[in-house]
């Protein structure tokens, strides 16, 4: 009985060493993201890593704040979920604040703006926002562009469907079950470089003037840390830098 004991006990041991060592330390913060939205963020296939402007921002952010920063993907419509089930500590994932997110996140000032795009393929003839009349449009599942299609189909007359990842949406375009899909110009500007047949129309009907911010949990004493240290990058030239990098002469 007690040689059993002794192996319940040190099996305890072992579980709780364990589960010790498979929790981030206080000076690590894992970082959830999405990883289909390059150039914000992406994974590398040369040496499978998460790359992109928000994971080099996030690593600028934590040298700032002395935290070591790991990246976790996650899909888009799962990450604050995940954030309020404490499995990652925070969320940049070219994500903009609104009213429902802030039910359940609290967030920094934007940190970068961008501006949506509706993609078409070249021989559709779209090239106004009455054109999408009774169309079909694409757009990524839980995203601002949801909300925005959703609130212009009303007025114009289109079919809304999501995916959860950008590039489902752009092979949905491509075979004809999609007529537009609508991203971020800034993302659509990678595609179009490489898919020729398609092609970007700017409608005002769907700009959207917020920008993308750090989502942390409710509360988070990190929160005006990372306003700081975001007000700080910004003012020595770091964010300008990381701009050019991932999106060259677009901004």
């Amino acid at each position: 009985m007690k040689k059993l004991v002794g192996v319940l006990a040190a099996s305890a041991l072992s579980i709780g060493m364990l589960s010790a060592c498979n929790k981030s330390d206080d000076k690590t913060l894992i970082l959830g993201t999405s990883a289909d939205y390059k150039p914000y963020e992406f994974i590398d296939t040369k040496n499978d890593k998460i790359v992109g402007f928000d994971v080099d921002l996030a690593k600028a952010l934590g040298k700032k704040t002395g935290y070591t920063i790991k990246v976790k993907d996650i899909d888009f419509t799962s990450l604050i979920t995940a954030m309020n089930a404490d499995k990652v500590d925070f969320i940049m994932a070219g994500m903009k604040k609104t009213p429902e997110r802030a039910k359940n996140a609290d967030f920094t000032e934007p940190y970068f703006t961008d501006q949506n795009e509706i993609v078409v393929n070249k021989d559709s003839n779209i090239k106004s926002v009455e054109d999408l009349k009774g169309k079909t449009v694409g757009v990524q599942a839980g995203s601002i562009q949801e909300t925005k299609a959703i609130e212009v189909s009303k007025k114009v007359g289109f079919k809304v469907e999501n995916r959860n990842r950008i590039p489902e949406m752009v092979e949905e375009l491509k075979a004809g079950r999609f007529d537009a899909v609508v991203i971020e110009q800034s993302v659509a500007s990678g595609y179009l470089n490489k898919l020729p047949e398609m092609q970007g129309e700017l409608m005002q009907d769907f700009f959207e003037q917020s920008g993308s911010a750090v989502a942390l949990p409710k509360g988070s004493k990190l929160t005006p840390k990372f306003d700081k240290a975001l007000k700080e990058l910004k003012e020595d030239g770091t964010v300008d830098k990381l701009v050019k990098k991932w999106f060259g002469e677009l901004k």
